[in-house]
């Protein structure tokens, strides 16, 4: 029956802008035919290590149903293991922050080219609608989106499905005509036997062939480029992947407790061959200034540096082989018991804040890794204001760092485990480039203003690491991750206390 379609590469893209097209979503939309990898995404997200086991435990008998009983069966396993007992919120949120860049990097060019040349876009799709419709219509800008509906109960996805059940087949023809009525779509697309009857509907109809294999659409021909990314998985979970990750799970933690600690416990100087020895790598570029001479009354410099994670100021120490300590805004409690420096927490008191600040650079050196560094960010400009105007002594500071299986940082999950999901990774990475010292000239001590000196240091920091200027804030980035401006209550506390950094 799939015969009797042509293949997608004979569809023409030349006259469609007022056209209509329909198209499936795995195997059609996406190159990827399952979709477990997503599913994995959404379990380990909203549900931790337990989630992720009972959906790969579930997956055989899942994909026992699917290929042999029927399509939907399947589907329903993977969407009750996945998905029951889940605030409806939460999974919204993982389909906002964390599915789109692994949906975006999966595109096939050759939909996408038809897709992209219509008008009108619409997908229908045996998968959950709540996962997939956030990336369908905020980044490809899609104007319907028909999937199967989850069922929920006070706020909870119960794992179960809503009528008429999961989209597949004749329940895919009935959903579009039920959405469009006597509107007959121009173009069909599907990879299956089972798109056949919504095919039958629209005026033509094209096959995407599973072979052979195509390079993914590449990100500059996005509609809307993938800025903000959550979650903690780096690669995309397929079935090996997610058995890989759970095998390695308990020898991470061993592992990520163990650096930690030599971390924590070892004097500074010690802590660079500790890491190394635990395959933990640093990599120092740029010339570090020495430390100040307090016999000579010099006072301490200024270490400006990009945020990466929160162990940024450690990793900032470990390349200088001395303590620096870190001014911050917020830290968890389980980061600041197993820190190894020393942080001071702003206030919303700037005078408060400029007095403890020019004490602590009298002692010595100081860092900050403030957030959006390389992005237009009020608070950075305040931030970075109120130190420009305290001392002249500015040191940028770019970080870099590589991750192959957890990301160290997260907008919505528990910070405090930031650390642990760094140091998890089998063989995990930073790079500390220290820039050329801010000349005289371009300091507040010369006339400079405040914002002045920390706009151009932003500059300086995004040049080094090739970023390019977004106009996003920090506000922004926490609105589209975890549906807040990110803003941290505030505590009377002003104090240097043992903690994590900023």
């Amino acid at each position: 029956m799939a015969a009797t379609f042509p293949t997608v590469d004979k569809c023409t893209s030349n006259g469609r802008e007022k056209h209509m097209v329909v198209a499936d979503m795995d195997g059609t939309l996406l190159r990827g035919r399952s979709s477990f990898p997503y599913f994995a995404l959404i379990a380990f997200e909203v549900g931790g290590i337990l989630r992720l086991l009972f959906l790969l435990l579930v997956t055989p008998l899942a994909g026992l149903l699917y290929y042999f009983i029927s399509e939907s069966s399947g589907i329903q396993v993977l969407i009750f293991a996945t998905f029951a007992g889940v605030r409806v919120s939460e999974i919204e949120s993982v389909a906002r922050a964390v599915l789109p860049k692994f949906y975006s990097s999966d595109l096939h060019p050759e939909s996408w080219r038809v897709l992209s040349a219509c008008e009108k876009r619409c997908i229908l799709t045996a998968n959950p609608r709540i996962m997939v419709e956030p990336f369908l219509k905020d980044f490809l800008g899609f104007d319907t989106v028909l999937g199967t509906e989850i069922a929920t109960y006070k706020g909870k996805a119960t794992g179960f499905v809503c009528l008429p059940g999961v989209l597949v087949g004749k329940k895919k023809a009935d959903a579009l005509k039920k959405a469009f009525g006597d509107v007959q779509p121009e173009i069909g697309l599907g990879d299956r036997h089972t798109d056949i009857p919504f095919m039958k509907l629209c005026k033509e109809g094209y096959m995407v062939p599973a072979e052979p294999e195509v390079e993914a659409v590449t990100n500059d021909k996005l509609p809307k480029p993938i800025i903000f990314h959550d979650g903690r998985l780096v690669l995309k979970p397929t079935p090996l992947m997610a058995l890989l990750t759970l095998l390695w799970l308990p020898v991470g933690f061993f592992l990520a407790c163990l650096r930690i600690s030599a971390g924590a416990l070892l004097p500074m100087p010690l802590v660079y061959y500790a890491f190394w020895a635990l395959g933990v790598r640093v990599t120092v570029k740029g010339t570090p200034p020495p430390p100040p001479k307090k016999s000579t009354g010099q006072s301490g410099v200024l270490f400006i540096c990009s945020h990466r994670t929160l162990l940024d100021p450690i990793f900032l120490s470990t390349a200088l082989g001395r303590p620096i300590p870190a001014v911050t805004y917020s830290v968890s409690r389980l980061s600041e018991f197993i820190s190894p420096i020393k942080t001071v927490r702003l206030s919303r008191d700037r005078a408060r804040d400029a007095s403890m600040i020019k004490k602590l650079l009298e002692e010595g050196d100081l860092a900050i890794c403030p957030e959006g560094t390389t992005c237009r960010e009020p608070f950075l400009l305040r931030f970075s204001a109120l130190f420009a105007e305290l001392t002249d002594e500015l040191v940028p500071v770019a970080m870099v760092n590589r991750m192959s299986m957890f990301h160290g940082t997260t907008a919505r999950g528990w910070k405090g485990m930031d650390p642990f999901y760094f140091f998890m990774n089998p063989s995990p990475a930073y790079e500390v480039t220290f820039l050329n010292k801010l000349p005289a000239e371009l300091t507040c001590g010369s006339g400079k203003s405040s914002h002045d000196v920390a706009n151009y240091i932003q500059r300086v920091i995004a040049a080094s690491l090739s970023y390019e200027y977004t106009g996003f804030t920090r506000k922004d980035k926490y609105r589209a991750l975890a549906g807040n401006d990110g803003t941290v209550v505030e505590k009377p506390l002003l104090q240097p206390n043992k903690v994590m950094g900023c």
